[in-house]
């Protein structure tokens, strides 16, 4: 079970609703002075792997704390196209305020859940592991990369603190220095905690090298062909672990994955997923209707 990072959704949904109604929703408003009951849906409109609705849930519940909501999917389960996720009835009024958001967060999380269960399901059958990285929008990363892991993937760093990754533009500031990628990760090495893995990225076979010389845990080979990596990993023999990266797609997720690393980082799962298609759709209610088929969530009762 993956538990939603519930501190930074509400500190999301708040921030969101702060920018979506500054002074309120004028458009309702105007057109409703009193309450209208309503019945509303959000359904998906394609296969997809959901995500989100934890936030979706709690924003609608922001916004108006009487609404009734009735769940019928869970983060991290698969829709069909048709399928209901969630009811919600209530004041049609506050449905209208909150859609948009609650919307927002559905579609681009289960967007991205649904990208990463397809480079998953690519690669089924090799023992290798489909990463995230740090491309994500500032501000959002953890709900992004919980949105990996519901669909399968594995974060990779949280943040800069969180280990050590020699990238480029590190080698670039020792480009004076005799092997750069060999004395990188040796001052990385002596400097950092024996818990923190030292990883460095490299571009070459002569870095690959270099590498292995300055004792890296995880080398990472950025933009290689499947044959490059095959001899990459021929002369590394384990004695670190291979990640790849680099213009991967799921044209060829599966070839790289046949040339034997442990590891693939995708940057494109998190900043090039596409939206879920998804819909809301509204219909008004007379006054006096039960709720006798809807059960009120409260949001302890939400997977966690």
């Amino acid at each position: 079970m993956v538990r939603p990072p519930v501190a930074d959704i509400r500190r999301a949904i708040r921030l969101a609703l702060q920018e979506d109604l500054p002074l309120g929703d004028v458009t309702t408003a105007a057109l409703f002075p009193s309450p209208a009951p309503a019945l509303a849906r959000i359904v998906a409109q394609q296969s997809l792997v959901v995500a989100g609705l934890a936030a979706a849930v709690r924003t609608f519940q922001a916004v108006d704390a009487s609404l009734v909501l009735s769940i019928h999917r869970q983060d991290g389960e698969r829709a069909k196209d048709g399928d209901c996720l969630l009811q919600i009835e209530g004041d049609g009024r506050s449905i209208l305020r909150a859609e948009r958001v609650a919307l927002n967060f559905l579609q681009h999380l289960s967007g991205i859940a649904t990208l990463t269960r397809r480079f998953c399901n690519a690669v089924r059958g090799y023992p290798v592991t489909i990463l995230d990285t740090r491309k994500t929008i500032p501000g959002l990363r953890a709900l992004q990369k919980w949105a990996v892991l519901l669909g399968g993937g594995t974060n990779h760093r949280q943040s800069l603190s969180d280990g050590i990754l020699i990238k480029d533009n590190h080698l670039a500031l020792l480009s004076r220095t005799t092997a750069p990628v060999r004395t990188a990760c040796r001052r990385a090495k002596a400097n950092a905690l024996n818990t923190v893995n030292v990883i460095v990225e490299v571009e070459s076979l002569a870095d690959v090298r270099h590498a292995l010389a300055g004792r890296a845990d995880i080398i990472l080979l950025d933009n290689m062909t499947p044959a490059t990596v095959r001899q990459a990993i021929r002369l590394i023999k384990g004695q670190a672990l291979v990640e790849v990266s680099g213009g991967i797609t799921l044209k060829n997720v599966r070839a790289m994955a046949a040339a034997g690393p442990d590891r693939i980082s995708i940057g494109a799962l998190t900043h090039s997923a596409p939206g879920a298609t998804l819909s809301l759709v509204l219909e008004p209610l007379r006054q006096h209707r039960k709720s006798s088929r809807l059960q009120k969530v409260h949001v302890g009762r939400l997977k966690r």
